[in-house]
């Protein structure tokens, strides 16, 4: 569902490449946990699959269709969670889901099932008529995943999503990404909450200084040490080098 292939990234005044020679690719009904220290790659990789970067070299393809050549097609079945969660803070909830629902072309009454649904789900109904510049961080992280789903996407890309959700709406949001991979989905999780990947995802992938260090299940990243994960990333990533 999601192809990289010998993808590499630097940016204009740094002459160290921040991804290089990235290749992975993530199937259909997989959850898959992307790991990595604080400027690692891991948001330069994530902006470059939804297409908010351009690659300097390498093929990003999302369910094969190749990113640069088609743009708007892969981006329509993609549903983004940023790190920062930017909305229109001058709309109100609702407006901001209408409009989001309407840029995917969603019908009306879909839209409104959807928002109803996630709105119930995330216990945001009643602040939906509000401003959004009135939102809590929590508030506005909620509105960010809703806006994602809407428009029933195959693949889902979440950065850091569980930051500032309470622990009920991080345990909806956790439910949510098991039933969305169940229906032959592709769930791309990154996050720093180890504990989180470790129970959730299917496989997880490591990165740093750019390079993808390790990729593979739980059991296969162990390799039947019985080390946690966060030792086993702590090991991996000290000097920059894998397996």
């Amino acid at each position: 569902m999601i192809r990289l292939y010998n993808v590499s990234k630097t940016y204009a005044k740094s002459k160290t490449k921040a991804v290089e020679d990235l290749s992975l690719e993530i199937g259909a009904g997989e959850i898959f946990g992307f790991l990595g220290p604080n400027g690692a790659g891991k948001s330069t990789t994530i902006k470059m699959i939804t297409g908010i970067l351009t690659p300097d070299s390498g093929t990003i393809e999302i369910d094969g269709i190749n990113i640069a050549d088609n743009p708007i097609a892969a981006k329509s079945i993609v549903g983004f969670v940023p790190d920062n969660h930017e909305t229109y803070e001058t709309l109100k909830g609702i407006e901001y889901l209408n409009f989001i629902g309407t840029m995917y072309g969603v019908s009306t009454a879909d839209l409104r099932a959807k928002i109803d649904e996630y709105a119930t789900l995330f216990d945001l109904t009643d602040a939906l008529p509000k401003m959004i510049s009135t939102y809590s961080h929590g508030m506005k992280q909620k509105l960010s995943v809703i806006a994602a789903l809407i428009h029933e996407p195959k693949v889902w890309i979440l950065d850091e999503p569980l930051t500032g959700l309470d622990p009920q709406s991080a345990f909806q949001l956790k439910q949510l990404m098991r039933k969305f991979a169940k229906k032959g989905n592709t769930v791309f999780f990154s996050s720093h909450v180890i504990d989180v990947v470790e129970k959730l995802c299917d496989r997880i992938g490591i990165i740093n200084h750019g390079k993808l260090v390790a990729v593979d299940t739980l059991k296969g990243l162990r390799a039947n040490k019985r080390i946690s994960l966060e030792k086993l990333f702590l090991t991996l990533t000290k000097n920059g080098e894998g397996q």
